[in-house]
């Protein structure tokens, strides 16, 4: 079984990633889950759905846990997830990270973890100057 890929960020970014994975790989976007955390939502009420999400899609599986931004609230709850799943946690997503994550989602969750943070800076670069 492939570890699973759970994205968990400020809505709507979550569920957009995830759609950008249907777009480039549609044959495994089943292995990605998003959690979208409402800016209203408290952080218990994510925290509860998220629990239930993620133990619900990928039970017991490695996860690896994506979110946007170290020390927000999609972050502080994801963080609390690691005590009730096998997970690793990346924070500073971006798009070049997840496709990384997914393209080797079947290799061991320590270097999938690894993938991805490489992938994600990689994946940031100046193109080009103007004049």
């Amino acid at each position: 079984m492939n570890n699973g890929i759970f994205i968990i960020a400020h809505a709507p970014l979550a569920s957009a990633l995830r759609q950008c994975v249907a777009h480039v790989f549609p044959e495994r976007v089943d292995g990605v889950l998003a959690f979208d955390v409402p800016a209203d939502a408290s952080a218990q009420e994510s925290l509860t759905a998220a629990r239930q999400a993620v133990t619900a899609k990928f039970a017991g599986a490695p996860v690896l846990l994506l979110t946007d931004v170290m020390g927000a609230t999609p972050c502080n709850v994801a963080r609390q997830l690691l005590g009730s799943v096998q997970a690793r946690l990346v924070a500073g997503v971006n798009l070049p990270m997840l496709l990384r994550a997914v393209t080797y989602q079947h290799e061991p969750i320590d270097e999938l973890t690894a993938r991805a943070v490489s992938g994600g800076s990689q994946g940031v670069m100046q193109v080009a100057a103007s004049a």
